[in-house]
């Protein structure tokens, strides 16, 4: 027992940047059970550690793939990356490019690891020591190790809400599990899909009012009130889309409990403020999911103490994620060259060309009068980026714009376009989350970090919401109508984009929301769980990938012609993830439909 529960703790110690302790190898070889649960440094750093299971999102697959690439959003350069299997529909519970499946459960075993021994921890040298100063000290360990607690609760149920968008119900465990007992494994049930987002919605409302608003600057990228009620405003969302409600794609599956919100279960949205009473809303009750969503959200947008803010500067959002005002929680990665190197164009000395944003996703912007763009306009097909969204140009790298002091040369023969080995195919390049001072040279590098969630969406989050709830133009209860949340991403300074009409029906707002998002939040990884909860993934995920061919007519001149760059695929099954064949062998779970 002793040496499985030191090699779990050492798998624990890679360091966050988020304050904990450091500790050498040669300290944690040496270390004995009670050296781990009972010392208050080592506790934070375990707790410190369950952070180092956030997903990484600037080189989530094969190293150096963005989820970008596994949707309509992009096309990654380098073919051999494991990301393509999605693309061409050769993944399986035998292949899956990402393994959130292990990284999540190691999380959540980690999480449940901390939080048997946390009470453990011996302050009696501190406690009865009279000294003024030192009962300060152990005032602010006891606060500590209390608020850590909660960050690890919060980690948990982040962990388990990636894993149910992507697999639907897994099981829920609230203790460590010794997986290598075969009996003991399959003892363990998937929990039914509205008891998963109970769950984590649960957890969400009772770590929330323990968790600092925010920290100070050292501790940037560490758990707060806002993270835990962002966290509640996704799985909200999540629990009352489409697909968590719409079985009938999965050809009759036997447990749709599993896949399915049904109309008799109970799923838990949040405390009654005057009673205190758990508030449980049907699974047939679509407009009370909706609202309890929309409110979630505004719960967000209301919190002052934590001073969020839309950025004017788009591009500062992602340059300074760590510290901007409109980030509510991230993954600090560290300072280096790694995501320029991947994604610069193939132009710049030492760049690999990495995530090429699609025509797809170009065509998205609208023009800088809130018209959607039409390759049909003589106008526009002649100018294409001219006079768009001022995202777009935040966001992607066109042909003839400036990047480095440069003027980019995408058409065919120039220095980063077609002809060029590892050049983009889709005629675009990544300036998202890119910095451009980075010198690949020279090896001087920069801080990165990945935002998971953010300000602008909490207030998609709502409009989303409050309009299948409510429709465009009734602020119900929550005092904001989903026009007026939408217009507040779109007409935020810096952006400055028409304001969506109050004339829109709800149906016409639907599809502006989801436009606005696919906008508004490209490359930064919900694009490809969106168009699932939406179940629009066959008209989206199963078409083709277009990119745009750019010839030079004259000097500073070109013509652009539309281009499929790669057909991709998707299948019905390909709604939730397989759950890996080795797991659902041993446990004898049943699969997820159709695979």
């Amino acid at each position: 027992m002793r040496r499985k529960f030191i090699h779990a703790i050492a798998a624990l110690f890679p360091l966050m940047a988020v304050g904990a302790c450091d500790l050498s190898p040669e300290i944690e070889l040496s270390m004995t059970l009670e050296d781990v649960t009972t010392t208050y440094n080592n506790t934070m750093a375990r707790a410190a550690a369950v952070y180092m299971y956030l997903p990484n999102g600037l080189s989530y697959i094969g190293g150096d793939a963005m989820l970008a690439s596994a949707c309509d959003e992009a096309e990654h350069t380098n073919e051999g990356n494991s990301v393509q299997l999605f693309n061409t529909g050769a993944w399986s519970q035998l292949s899956n490019p990402d393994d959130a499946w292990t990284r999540c459960f190691n999380g959540i075993y980690a999480a449940n690891l901390y939080l048997e021994n946390c009470d453990d921890v011996n302050l009696d040298y501190l406690k009865y020591d009279p000294d003024e100063t030192v009962q300060a000290q152990y005032e602010q360990y006891v606060a500590n190790l209390e608020r850590a607690t909660y960050e690890v609760r919060f980690l948990r149920a982040f962990y388990y809400f990636e894993l149910v968008q992507r697999y639907g119900a897994v099981p829920v465990m609230e203790q460590t599990y010794d997986v290598a007992d075969e009996a003991e494994y399959r003892s363990l049930p998937r929990t039914p899909l509205a008891d998963c987002f109970s769950f984590i919605v649960r957890e969400c409302d009772e770590v929330a009012d323990f968790l600092p608003a925010i920290y100070g600057s050292d501790a940037s990228g560490r758990a707060t009130k806002g993270a835990a009620l962002a966290l509640k405003s996704r799985a909200l969302l999540f629990a009352a889309s489409d697909l968590y409600h719409d079985p009938s794609w999965a050809d009759g599956f036997s447990s749709p409990e599993l896949i399915s919100i049904r109309d008799n279960d109970q799923v838990y949205v949040g405390k009654d403020d005057a009673t205190g009473e758990d508030i449980m809303v049907s699974g047939s009750d679509r407009t009370g999911l909706w609202d309890a969503a929309a409110k979630a959200a505004k719960a967000v947008i209301d919190l002052s103490d934590a001073r969020y803010t839309l950025l004017s500067n788009y591009s500062d959002i992602f340059l300074t994620a760590a510290t901007s005002m409109e980030s509510i929680f991230v993954r600090r990665i560290g300072n280096s060259t790694y995501f320029e190197s991947t994604n610069y164009s193939i132009g710049f000395d030492n760049g690999n060309s990495g995530t090429t944003p699609s025509q797809n996703l170009v065509d998205a912007f609208e023009t800088s009068t809130g018209q959607p763009f039409d390759w049909n306009d003589p106008d526009m097909a002649a100018n294409p980026y001219e006079d768009r969204d001022p995202r777009l140009d935040y966001a992607i790298i066109t042909n003839n714009s400036t990047f480095k002091d440069r003027t980019m040369e995408i058409y065919s023969g120039g220095r980063d376009g077609a002809g060029i080995t590892h050049a983009t195919r889709t005629g675009y390049y990544l300036k998202k989350y890119v910095d451009p001072s980075v010198d690949l040279v020279q090896n001087r590098g920069t801080n990165h970090s990945w935002i998971i969630f953010r300000f602008a969406e909490m207030f998609l989050n709502y409009a989303e919401a409050m309009n299948e709830a409510h429709g465009p133009n009734d602020a119900g209860e929550n005092g904001m109508t989903a026009i007026e949340a939408i217009n507040r991403v779109r007409q935020r300074v810096g952006v400055a984009m028409p304001a969506v009409p109050t004339s829109v029906t709800q149906d016409e707002f639907r599809d502006k929301v989801r436009n606005e998002r696919r906008v508004e939040l490209c490359f930064e990884g919900h694009r490809m769980f969106d168009v699932r909860r939406w179940m629009i993934a066959d008209e989206t995920l199963g078409v083709p990938l277009r990119g745009v061919s750019i010839t030079q007519a004259s000097q500073g001149n070109f013509t652009y012609e539309r281009i499929d760059v790669e057909n991709r695929v998707f299948q019905p099954k390909m709604y939730f993830y397989p759950i890996p064949q080795t797991d659902q062998q041993i446990s004898g779970w049943a699969q997820n439909p159709l695979w």
